[in-house]
Formats: structure tokens, C-alpha cells, sequence
């Protein structure tokens, strides 16, 4: 089952992919035409590597051992094909299969390289990132007072590695602003990858943080659960979330769009190996009930996350509110190698049903809301006919409605607080209104 990593998890207390899931392909080969005919092995610079090899030991300032030397010219290799592409030494594979179970230690926070800086893709939900107010888009400058700048990704997350409970100082750069530092303390933190309530009455909410193994699985019970505490009736509306979902598992993507497509394409992908070349289509069946359907999207959508909103924007099933996603679009293949080592390779890119590949665009909402935080006017009380001494009764039996009973006082409820949450619901009745639901 191929899947689809997402951006380097800080989550992982070890972990060095930019995708938890990886797919087996110790037989995967570049196809045999391609060098039918065509020496198998640069030999005149196989000879330069040998002799640069041997001045580097004989010379070099200090004593340098062979396995040092050639772990770091593979590396080196890696490092000038594309920055989702890595060597695995044994500690970090391990922590690389291990990453789709849900539970990290580490910072909870997803980390990309743009420009040799280290960026915030997103943070994850309930994590120590999350709490201490980091955000997607944020520039990490220094990890415990030292500069970031010319580390390799793979060092900043070793940096940034660490027992759980123990501390650690970023400085971050936000938008253009001065440097501020945040002290997090590490965490073994477990990822709920699947949230879900009512908004209101008929109106559901449905987040995904990333794509885990069981997550199309979760998305399906989340949905007949809300049916239910609609008291059993079809939802009028729901808002599916994938902010800051940095991805996942590319078949829990094909999954979860399945539970709202009943036909056609999902993704594809093309390739140069062997079995690169895939595609998933949706079946009949539709766990939503093809309840009207906004979809959130913001940069920190990334990867799988941009799969389900591209498939869902093509088929014209949910309206994309939000901003501009992140734009990767390639996918990784983890080749096992010898003494429990392993190659992550980008091996294809995927594309929406009507073919677009979003690496390096990402996808545009149908609606572009930004972010905005909200702030309430204080309004003054004004008297109402029901305060009058002496008022008519409502002529239909309708409960009188002085002022101060407009449900001030009421549990604060998420889209209260959240602008881009507000205006999907706001979307969602309109529809309703117009449909005459």
C-alpha cells in the first residue's frame, strides 16, 4: 500500500521523514530500457570519487574513518535532489515506521526547509507547539541560542530531539517581526488524528490533524456519531477542517474522500519505477449522505491533506474556504537498505481527477477568508417592547423576548472565536436558506 509522508514531524521525538507511512519497494528498479545500452557505472567518476576518498584520509587535518566518509557522501547525494528525499540511519527508520501510531515524543511541531531557513509548516493539535502559541508560517532562527542558519534539516531536528520533559528555547520570527523566544518542554504526545461536533443544531464540524492509518476509519464512525446527536436526522451542514493538516497516509486520503465521493477519480500518480503509477477511485457508497460540505484549507494544508481537498474541489462536492495550501505534491517511497538502514526517495508526484499537479502551487479555496481575530463591540442594552410595562401579549402565543435574554452567558462554542470556522457555517446556511432546507 503506497503512502504519502507528510512534512517533517518535530512530533517524532527521533523522526527524520517528512512523511510518517512509507511503503516497502526493496524491488523497485529504474525500468531496464533506460540503460539497455548504456554503461551501468560512471567509471572515470566512480575513479575520481575513490581518489578524492583517499587524499581526504591521507591528508585531512584530522583522522577520518571510511564508514564516516562514505555515510556522508551519501548524504551529500541525497541532500542536492529535493529537500523531501533523506538517508535513514537505523534510530531514524525506526521512528519512521513507527510515526503513524499516533503517539510522538517531541515538540509537536512540522518543520519544512524555504529558502535555508527552517519553517513552520503547522503545529499539531494539543501539542506543546500548539499551547505555546506557535503557528504555521513561523521561521525557527535559533534552537537554545543557536542560529539555525546553515543547518541541515536533519540537524535541526536532531537539535530539537530530546527527553520528554526536558526543556528547550526556540526564537522565532513571525511575519516580518522581531525575534521572540518560546521555552517548550518536550512531550510524549499522542495524536488524535479525528475530531468532530455540532456546531449547532444540524450544523457538524469535522477536524482532521494528520492522516494516521485509521483515520478514514475514524472520519466514518465521526460522521454516523454526529447523525446521532443530531437525534438520528441528516445533517443540514458540515464543516470538514484540514487546516494545518500537514498529511499523512495517502490511503487514509483516498478513504476519507470516499466517505463524501460515490463516483470517478480521487488521485494518481506518475512515476518512473515500477508500480508508481497508481490510481483510486471512489465507490457507491457515502457515509456523508451528501450532506453540504465546506472544506477549511489554510498554508499549513500540505500533502495528503491537499488530496482530499483537491478531489473534493474537482468533483464540485464541497465548496474550499480559506487560503492558499502548502504545495507538495510528490511522493515518497522508503527503500529499505542493509544493516537496518533505508533510502526515502521521492518517486512520483500525484494529481487531482482533472490532472493537476499542485507541487510547488498548492490548491486556491473557491472563497479566500485570511485568518482574522475577532473582537466583539460592546453594544448598549437598548429596551425592547417586552420590557414596556403593560405590553400586548404575541398575538401567535410566542414566548415574550425582553433584552438581556438573547443567550449572553452561553458556552462559548469554536466558531465564536474562529473566523474562517464562522464564515464556513455562515456559507453552509446560506446554502440551506437558498435550497429551502
Amino acid at each position: 500500500m503506497p503512502h504519502l509522508p507528510r512534512p517533517l514531524s518535530l512530533a517524532l521525538a527521533a523522526t527524520l521523514a517528512l512523511g510518517a507511512p512509507f511503503l516497502h519497494a526493496e524491488e523497485a528498479t529504474a525500468p531496464a530500457a533506460e540503460t539497455r545500452g548504456k554503461p551501468l557505472l560512471p567509471l572515470d567518476e566512480l575513479r575520481t570519487f575513490a581518489e578524492v576518498l583517499d587524499r581526504i584520509k591521507a591528508a585531512y587535518v584530522e583522522p577520518v574513518d571510511d564508514k564516516t566518509l562514505l555515510e556522508n557522501a551519501i548524504k551529500g547525494m541525497i541532500s542536492n535532489l529535493d529537500p523531501h528525499s533523506a538517508y535513514l540511519e537505523p534510530e531514524e527508520f525506526r521512528d519512521l515506521q513507527e510515526s503513524t501510531s499516533g503517539e510522538f515524543g517531541g515538540l509537536g511541531i512540522e518543520v519544512g526547509m524555504e529558502d535555508d531557513q527552517l519553517k513552520v509548516v503547522s503545529p499539531i493539535d494539543d501539542t506543546p507547539a500548539a499551547k505555546a502559541g506557535i503557528e504555521a508560517g513561523d521561521l525557527i532562527v535559533r534552537i537554545d541560542g543557536q542560529p539555525t542558519k546553515g543547518m541541515s534539516m536533519l540537524e535541526a531536528v536532531d537539535k530539537m530531539r530530546g527527553k520528554p520533559g526536558s526543556k528547550i528555547e526556540l526564537t522565532l520570527v513571525r511575519e516580518g517581526s522581531k525575534p521572540f523566544d518560546v521555552e517548550l518542554l518536550r512531550a510524549v504526545i499522542k495524536v488524535r488524528s479525528v475530531k468532530g461536533q455540532l456546531l449547532e443544531s444540524g450544523y457538524g464540524y469535522l477536524r482532521i490533524t494528520q492522516f494516521q492509518v485509521n483515520s478514514g476509519e475514524e472520519v466514518g464512525k465521526t460522521l454516523a456519531r454526529l447523525k446521532k446527536e443530531n437525534g438520528g436526522q441528516k445533517l443540514k451542514g458540515l464543516v470538514l477542517d484540514l487546516r494545518n493538516n500537514p498529511g499523512g497516509v495517502l490511503q487514509s486520503a483516498v478513504e476519507v474522500s470516499d466517505h463524501f465521493l460515490t463516483k470517478g477519480l480521487i488521485v494518481y500518480t506518475k512515476g518512473r519505477i515500477a508500480n508508481s503509477e497508481l490510481r483510486f477511485s471512489a465507490d457507491p457508497a457515502d457515509a456523508s449522505e451528501g450532506v453540504p460540505l465546506v472544506t477549511l484549507i489554510n498554508g499549513g494544508s500540505a500533502s495528503a491533506a491537499e488530496i482530499v481537498a483537491g478531489a473534493l474541489q474537482d468533483h464540485k462536492r464541497a465548496v474550499l474556504m480559506g487560503t492558499e495550501s502548502f504545495g507538495k505534491g510528490s511522493v515518497q517511497t522508503v527503500l529499505p537498505l542493509n544493516n537496518d538502514r533505508a533510502l526515502k526517495l521521492t518517486t512520483a508526484l500525484y494529481f487531482t481527477p482533472n490532472g493537476r499537479s499542485i507541487q510547488a502551487q498548492g490548491i486556491v479555496p473557491d472563497i479566500v477568508v485570511e485568518r482574522a481575530k475577532l473582537t466583539q463591540d460592546a453594544q448598549p442594552e437598548h429596551l425592547r417592547e417586552a420590557d414596556l410595562a403593560g405590553h400586548l401579549g404575541n398575538g401567535n402565543g410566542g414566548p415574550d423576548k425582553p433584552s438581556g435574554k438573547d443567550g449572553k452567558g452561553a458556552k462559548a462554542r469554536p466558531q465564536d472565536d474562529d473566523y474562517q470556522l464562522g464564515q464556513a457555517l455562515n456559507l453552509l446556511k446560506g446554502l440551506n436558506l437558498t435550497r429551502g432546507q
